[in-house]
């Protein structure tokens, strides 16, 4: 199995080479985040992109002329931190979800939690409309995720053992249901919907503003926090489920908290940003050669490398087609698509 393969091979990576990874990566990190600023509908030079960051801080930096200050402190600055913590969240989801699940393959979207939250921001966009202003969406997507996910575990409950496999294919029947149900959803709703479901369907990060970038925050937040302080117990999973029981993991039950949780993650990420694809599919994969199997360089490393990975499908989906932005997902999901061919090819899935 490709885990099994990719643990030999990250446990030959050493701290040198962990250390100088993470290094490359914060450097791209910031880089990519100040062109994230810089670039609008109007480009912004990055010396004034630091002179308002600067000034938004209290440092002594001097003043921007005209509305530039306001444009990169309210406007971009939100949508990239909102692309930081969406990335890095979704990259440790991936992460968790393959390790309990044993399957190369498994992120949000196989186990229905991204469509679930799709179908409830649908709903509400052609059927229900806007009731709770500004929190209507994202409290409908939030809601649906949690539905699937609870639709889930109780599929998986009403059968009978409990393995990584009875989750991955109540997964996919409750991820094809939700799929059918948004799209009888627009099918059947108001028409002049249709950009706003686009945008649920395929991910942005259009709506970021300071009064619910908090949200990704604590959607990334939860699934670090968790990863990283059940970190020991997760590791025990990749010798194996009977290895885990031996070594005192309640295996059933640590899969099960670590899909709740993973699911409120999602859920609250989805919220705000829509449905962004092989975000947790791939960045694992990626981190692992360079971290490690083992989850508290894994978790670290994929939060980093997922942060990246958005900021920049984020510029390809504001620069390809000018004036127009392109859904983010479509950015994600080519790339995860070539990745997915290349490792097939490579025989690593």
């Amino acid at each position: 199995m490709a885990l099994a393969r990719e643990h030999k091979s990250g446990a030959l990576s050493g701290h040198k080479g962990f250390t100088l990874a993470m290094t490359a990566g914060a450097v791209a990190l910031v880089a990519l985040a100040l062109l994230s600023i810089a670039y609008g509908s109007t480009l912004t030079p990055l010396a004034d992109v630091v002179a308002a960051l600067g000034r938004s801080i209290g440092l002594d930096e001097p003043q921007i002329s005209g509305p530039v200050g306001r444009i990169v402190v309210d406007l971009r600055l939100p949508r990239t931190i909102l692309a930081i913590c969406v990335g890095g969240g979704l990259g440790i989801v991936g992460a968790l979800l393959q390790t309990v699940t044993r399957n190369d393959l498994a992120d949000p979207f196989l186990f229905g939690l991204s469509s679930g939250a799709a179908a409830g921001a649908v709903s509400v966009i052609t059927v229900l409309g806007d009731s709770f202003g500004i929190w209507t969406l994202p409290v409908a997507a939030f809601t649906g995720g949690i539905l699937a996910a609870s639709i889930v575990l109780l599929l998986v409950a009403r059968v009978r053992g409990q393995g990584p496999e009875r989750l991955i294919l109540a997964g996919l029947a409750v991820s094809f249901m939700f799929t059918a149900l948004t799209n009888y959803l627009v099918f059947a709703g108001d028409q002049r919907a249709a950009h706003s479901v686009l945008f649920w369907t395929m991910g942005g990060l259009g709506l970021a503003r300071w009064d619910n970038v908090w949200l990704s925050a604590v959607g990334a937040g939860t699934i670090a926090a968790y990863g990283l302080w059940n970190h020991r117990k997760l590791d025990a999973f990749l010798a194996g489920e009977s290895a885990a029981e031996s070594l005192g993991v309640p295996v059933a039950r640590m899969r099960r908290t670590t899909f709740l949780v993973a699911a409120f993650s999602t859920a609250i990420l989805v919220s705000v940003a829509g449905v962004i694809g092989f975000v947790g599919l791939m960045i694992p994969h990626l981190s692992r050669p360079l971290a490690g199997s083992l989850h508290l360089r894994l978790i670290a490393s994929c939060a980093l490398f997922g942060a990246v990975l958005l900021l920049a499908s984020d510029l390809l989906a504001r620069t390809l087609l000018p004036p127009q932005e392109l859904p983010i997902g479509i950015i994600t999901s080519s790339l995860g698509a070539f990745f997915v061919v290349t490792m097939v090819v490579r025989n690593r899935l």
